[in-house]
């Protein structure tokens, strides 16, 4: 049964009285979604209208777009380290922190504003954040799995290389290109391999 606050929640032209908190919450959430789209060149103004408030609202409770960037930024690279933390914890850390990345960017707001991070890792916060994130599953892989310094690049590195071909949507174009085909194929072979165990 629909409540009477969510029925008024969602009527068109009926505004919901929401507290400091949830508002600011509810701006983040459609930054990371335009931000996910058009990266740092998106607007304060997008983001507004993406939250359906006003622009100037925006900018008075995060201030600068660089600051509500580096905001939305900041939570996505938490997601990941605090996502990566608890499957370290694990019984099996290397089966679990693989799954749980891949997990992870199934979420493609979540997988391009990483991307959009990386990119903008000029900015001195944003570039710390960015290598906080890639530093962290680094150090937790190789001290939950016991596994040598190459094989916790290799992990770093697969996951980077997994971000570019969801990012760039490499599996929708089969055909396209015999050298995409023979990386994806590749690719698919060693996350069997990964999956059942294998080195």
């Amino acid at each position: 049964m629909i409540s009477e606050a969510h029925q008024r929640a969602t009527e068109p032209g009926r505004s919901v009285r929401m507290s400091g908190d949830a508002r600011r919450e509810q701006i983040l959430a459609a930054a990371r979604r335009v931000f996910a789209e058009g990266g740092f060149s998106a607007t304060t103004d997008e983001v507004a209208r993406a939250a359906d408030v006003s622009q100037p609202y925006v900018v008075r409770l995060f201030g600068s777009k660089r600051d509500l960037f580096l905001e939305a930024y900041q939570q996505a690279a938490d997601r990941v380290v605090s996502t990566l933390t608890l499957a370290a914890r694990e019984d099996d850390p290397k089966d679990a922190m693989g799954r749980a990345y891949l997990e992870l960017i199934e979420d493609r707001d979540l997988l391009r504003l990483l991307m959009h991070g990386f990119i903008a890792s000029a900015d001195e916060q944003v570039g710390r954040a960015a290598r906080h994130c890639l530093g962290e599953a680094y150090r937790l892989y190789v001290e939950a799995t016991g596994a040598t310094p190459d094989e916790a690049r290799q992990f770093v590195a697969f996951g980077m290389l997994l971000n570019v071909l969801v990012a760039t949507d490499a599996e929708s174009h089969p055909g396209e290109d015999p050298g995409m085909d023979g990386l994806l194929e590749c690719v698919a072979l060693t996350a069997h391999r990964a999956a059942a165990g294998g080195a």
